[in-house]
């Protein structure tokens, strides 16, 4: 019926705009009405224009035009699928929770320490007139010699060179990746990275018109084989990828499995773009991959995931040869970083509250994941100590799409595995759960709760004392 009323409302030949525009704005009201549930099959292209009349490339244009707005996945050899509305417009980590909703979708920073830390700070540069005055004056486009000494010392625990020539200051991680990818890519261009990946990457892409292809993943990350087929077959020059904890798998690449992937960019003359945002919560990280491009990388980091959204100071790392293309970009976004919170931060760095405000972070984790660990005992999922977030695979006969209706409908919201796939990667059927952003311990016990019997109810696993 829904297809039926589509050819009867419209006249294509009167129509002011192009008709695969007409036809993608008829059909994403349908799938925001609820009319077309999230995972069904959209009719084949030649199909849905023979029943509209219309030509096979029209509806081909349409439906591009929605995988571009995200309300459509487009999986090679299999068909369009509606995916998960939550996904449509979404950033770094989602927009607003659903209201009403217990929120175990969202990344955010548990401790509220930071307050205490911001004030205090703030203080400090108040009864400063030189450092205050700096804080209002032009920097250059890589920042003040000051802020990038203090991000060298940072990159210095990752085992990259904390030489400030190689730093640049900008407005969180996903600023610095749209002022990298506009000297790396150009309009057309394809980039690889995991088959689950940043979703800000994706929104990037979608903005500069780039397609983004998603490599096979194990246990490990990113099998290095499929790396090396994936750069014969779309040509592609540039990796993004996150090595060390992973979001949102949680997975951690090996020693020789760096080695292999650095082998393979190496050799294929790959420029890798590593994200290390979620590696500062590691007690211990393993070097960063870059370590063995020094000449060929990014490295990406912020302090949003480990300190406060709202602190959107980020730092890009890379050989000084690059900073030219970047710092034009750069100019181009807002000529510099605004320097009064990359002032907080280097501050924070330079009396080691960085490192104490993220202690409290992993104390905060430490105890919601022992939580999790009770209420979803028993139970599969992928965990690392130093995350806020699990990866739950969903036992069949579950898909992703009605998991999380189903949740829901019991006031939990949670992250589909869609929100993350990268390209026309078939998304995996699991959801993340993130343990951080219920506003309390007895919220978030009852939305475990939820989950584990929602998943034990459809598999026939029988509810233990602590889930019940």
């Amino acid at each position: 019926m829904k297809w039926e009323r589509l050819i009867s409302e419209h006249r294509w030949a009167e129509a002011q705009k192009p008709r695969h525009e007409v036809i993608a704005a008829e059909i994403e009201k349908i799938i925001r009405g609820g009319e077309i549930p999230p995972g069904e099959k959209l009719p084949t292209h030649r199909d849905l224009a023979r029943r509209i009349g219309v030509t096979t490339g029209i509806i081909s244009r349409a439906y591009a035009l929605l995988v571009k707005r995200g309300l459509l996945s487009a999986r090679v050899g299999d068909g369009s699928y509606v995916r998960e509305l939550e996904r449509v417009g979404e950033g770094e980590d989602g927009g607003d929770p659903l209201p009403g909703m217990i929120d175990l979708s969202h990344n955010v920073a548990v401790s509220t320490d930071e307050i205490a830390a911001m004030q205090a700070t703030l203080a400090q540069l108040a009864q400063d007139p030189q450092g205050m005055l700096r804080t209002v004056q032009y920097q250059s486009e890589s920042g003040s010699w000051r802020h990038r000494e203090a991000a060298g010392h940072w990159f210095s625990r990752f085992g990259l060179s904390s030489d400030p020539n190689r730093v640049m200051i900008t407005h969180g991680a996903q600023h610095g990746l749209a002022c990298v990818l506009r000297a790396l890519v150009h309009p057309g261009d394809t980039i690889l990275a995991e088959a689950l990946t940043y979703p800000g990457l994706m929104a990037v892409a979608r903005e500069m018109r780039i397609q983004v292809m998603g490599l096979e993943m194990d246990e490990q990350g990113i099998v290095p084989d499929a790396l090396r087929r994936a750069v014969g077959m779309y040509h592609a020059k540039v990796l993004f990828c996150s090595p060390t904890l992973h979001n949102p798998t949680t997975s951690t690449m090996g020693w020789m499995r760096r080695d292999e992937i650095a082998s393979v960019a190496l050799e294929c003359k790959l420029v890798v773009i590593e994200d290390v945002v979620h590696a500062a919560m590691s007690r211990e990280p393993l070097p960063a991959l870059s370590t063995a491009l020094p000449s060929n990388s990014f490295v990406l980091s912020s302090f949003s995931k480990v300190l406060a959204p709202g602190l959107r100071v980020g730092y890009v790392h890379a050989a000084p040869t690059w900073f030219p293309k970047v710092a034009h970009s750069m100019r181009a976004d807002c000529w510099m970083a605004a320097p009064l919170l990359p002032e907080v931060v280097t501050r924070w760095l330079e009396q080691g509250e960085i490192d104490r405000l993220i202690g409290l972070q992993r104390k905060a984790i430490e105890a919601r994941l022992e939580l999790l660990r009770q209420r979803l005992d028993g139970l599969h999922y992928r965990s690392s100590p130093d995350l806020p977030f699990v990866w739950l695979p969903l036992p069949e006969p579950w898909s992703t799409a009605q998991f999380s209706a189903v949740l829901r409908e019991s006031g939990v919201q949670v992250r589909i595995a869609d929100h993350f796939a990268a390209g026309r990667s078939q998304p995996a059927h699991a959801v993340r759960i993130s343990v951080n952003a219920v506003t309390s311990e007895e919220q978030l016990a009852h939305a475990l709760d939820v989950v584990a019997a929602t998943v034990r109810r459809q598999h026939g696993i029988q509810p233990t004392d602590d889930s019940a």
